[in-house]
This record gives structure tokens, C-alpha cells and sequence, in this order.
């Protein structure tokens, strides 16, 4: 299943041409995953909090493909690709109507208070299945 969320681009997004500076898609595709986790029902406060645990993206790889303008209408699609005991792989795409304009394959992984991998708590693991 495709998670889809929309992005408009602001001015703010932009450089000098009025193209979307390349960092900014890391922002979009962030927002779009935030937004898939809590639609599945995962709390990530209360994750952190009872569990002990956390999301973080341990590797992001982008192409991308063609720019994205100024007010363009764009939707960010998240497909889950794999879950392990610890780890969330995914690919993310930035379309523009038709226009596939940027796709990022992004390993996030959990990791308890002290910064090591930790496994997925059950109930989480369950959503995502």
C-alpha cells in the first residue's frame, strides 16, 4: 500500500531560478513519513516514552530526476519495502501530477535511549505488517 501526501512549493523552498533547492525534498519526504507513521496508529511520543524506543533514518540514497518549480502541487508517495526486527525500508517518490521528479530509498531503523538498535516493539511490528 502507497501512503500519499501532498506538498505545495513555497517561495521559501526555492532558490534564485524559483527551482526547489535539493534539500528540500529530504523535508518533504520527512513530513510524508511522519504523517504514513501516525495514519498506521503509532504514537511516536508514546513510543518514545513506554517504549523506550525511537525512528531514526540511518540512510537515505536520492536520485533526483527532474525539478520542481515554484507553487507546483506535488504528492509524496511512501511505499514500505521490508520490515526486520529493527529496521523500516522504504522508497519514497516526489510526483508532480504524472512527472515522477525525485525517488529516495530510505532505511530507518529504532533505536532505544543510548543510541543502539533496539527492536521494534511488537505492536508496531504488527501495524506494519
Amino acid at each position: 500500500m502507497t501512503h500519499r501526501f501532498p506538498v505545495r512549493v513555497y517561495y521559501e523552498d526555492t532558490d534564485m531560478g524559483g527551482v526547489v533547492y535539493y534539500a528540500n525534498y529530504l523535508r518533504y519526504i520527512e513530513r510524508a513519513r511522519s504523517d504514513w507513521v501516525r495514519d498506521l496508529g503509532i504514537d511516536q511520543n508514546r513510543m518514545r516514552e513506554e517504549d523506550g524506543v525511537v525512528f531514526v533514518v540511518r540512510r537515505v540514497e536520492a536520485d533526483y530526476l527532474l525539478p520542481a518549480k515554484f507553487d507546483d502541487s506535488l504528492e509524496v508517495h511512501t511505499t514500505l519495502r521490508s520490515v526486520t526486527g529493527a529496521r523500516l525500508s522504504m522508497v519514497q517518490e516526489v510526483w508532480r501530477d504524472a512527472q515522477r521528479l525525485f525517488v529516495a530509498e530510505v532505511l530507518v531503523v529504532c533505536i532505544n535511549e543510548t543510541g543502539h538498535p533496539a527492536r521494534l516493539p511488537a505492536n508496531i511490528r504488527l501495524l506494519l505488517h
